[in-house]
């Protein structure tokens, strides 16, 4: 597929729909300049990526200091990509793209930022007398793996000059594109601690398909989580968010977990959907297309914040305690980008309880 310039315009977000590719210059006058973004060389949309409009950049920094104070588990980030075409409606992490003048819904699903010389930039980084070889977080923002990683293939880089450095790292996903990497991730891992997190919170295909269209699916993923292990590499999942009256149902936990440990993660860390802003806006419109019979249901058991109700957490705090449990994984640690490789512990027999009426 050639990705070279056919037609020229300063509009944002081109129409697709036939077989050209359209280039928007960095390089435009200020009148007519596609946005405010540092760095920008060029504006892409291809057929072979319908609706979505890639920002190649150049950065100057890819490392990432997280704040301090901040409750993360973590100091130090990567995101080779801002904005994600998993267009997952629930992502917590929109809002991030209305920093760049970008809207919180569609943008954030279709404007997809590329850090175009991202392992360049990285090895100058690392390579600095001051660099703490500290552990680095791949995927916290948006994934590093989604399918514009196909094409762009800035992840290969960026593992190859953390592990020479020295680097400690891990990486959250739910791209199964991840799975071309897993002989250099494994090589990695010889070198370094690299822990792998895939995202998974349900099994349920056909609500997948609906409220993370851009994901692969869940049985994909799966097959993923297997191939890391078959690989020798430890697997936690993150599988969040629990979705209120959607998966967190006693049916959909017990085939949520059941599958987790066929595959052989080495963990889970579960908990319930958060609806900070950016992203509450967006859901609530989802949820009132798809189950408006829900929309009252959320918005008392959220209220005006980003947190479910302390009830609520509570209850599914023990349905999740209870379904680990029962498919060994009592004391694993998950996914939490930090040392994920707990071992997976033998299954623990516990009475059934139905699911609470309340909620």
């Amino acid at each position: 597929m050639r990705w070279d310039a056919q037609a020229i315009s300063p509009r944002r977000g081109p129409a697709l729909g036939d077989n050209s590719v359209s280039v928007l210059s960095g390089a435009a006058p200020a009148s007519d300049a596609l946005l405010p973004l540092a760095g920008l060389v060029r504006s892409v949309s291809t057929p072979e990526f319908s609706g979505v409009t890639f920002h190649e950049v150049t950065a100057k920094s890819v490392l990432n200091k997280v704040a301090s104070g901040s409750q993360m588990p973590f100091e130090w980030t990567i995101n080779p990509y801002r904005g994600c075409s998993h267009a997952c409606v629930y992502c917590f992490a929109r809002k991030s793209h209305t920093y760049l003048e970008f809207d919180a819904g569609h943008d954030f699903d279709s404007q997809v930022i590329v850090k175009i010389n991202a392992a360049e930039v990285l090895r100058k980084e690392l390579s600095k007398p001051a660099w703490g070889h500290h552990h680095v977080a791949l995927g916290t923002n948006t994934d590093p793996y989604q399918r514009a990683e196909g094409r762009y293939q800035l992840m290969p880089g960026i593992i190859r000059a953390l592990a020479e450095s020295g680097t400690p790292f891990s990486v959250l996903t739910k791209g199964t594109l991840l799975s071309r990497d897993i002989p250099l991730l494994k090589h990695a891992a010889s070198q370094v601690s690299v822990d792998i997190g895939i995202s998974l919170a349900m099994t349920d295909e056909t609500l997948a398909a609906i409220i993370e269209p851009g994901t692969p699916a869940p049985r994909a993923r799966l097959r993923l989580i297997r191939r890391l292990r078959d690989a020798g590499l430890c697997c936690g999942v993150m599988a969040m968010p629990i979705l209120p009256w959607l998966t967190d149902s006693d049916d959909a936990l017990e085939s949520l977990f059941t599958a987790l440990s066929a595959a052989g993660a080495t963990g889970v860390t579960a908990g319930a959907l958060y609806l900070r802003p950016g992203t509450r806006e967006w859901f609530m419109q989802w949820l009132s297309a798809h189950h408006p019979a829900l929309v009252q249901k959320y918005r008392g058991l959220y209220g005006r914040g980003a947190y479910v109700s302390e009830e609520y957490k509570t209850w599914l705090t023990g349905r999740i305690k209870y379904f680990k449990a029962r498919h060994g994984f009592t004391g694993s640690s998950g996914f939490s980008h930090h040392r994920a490789t707990a071992r997976k512990e033998a299954t623990v027999a516990l009475p059934a309880t139905a699911q609470a009426t309340l909620f």
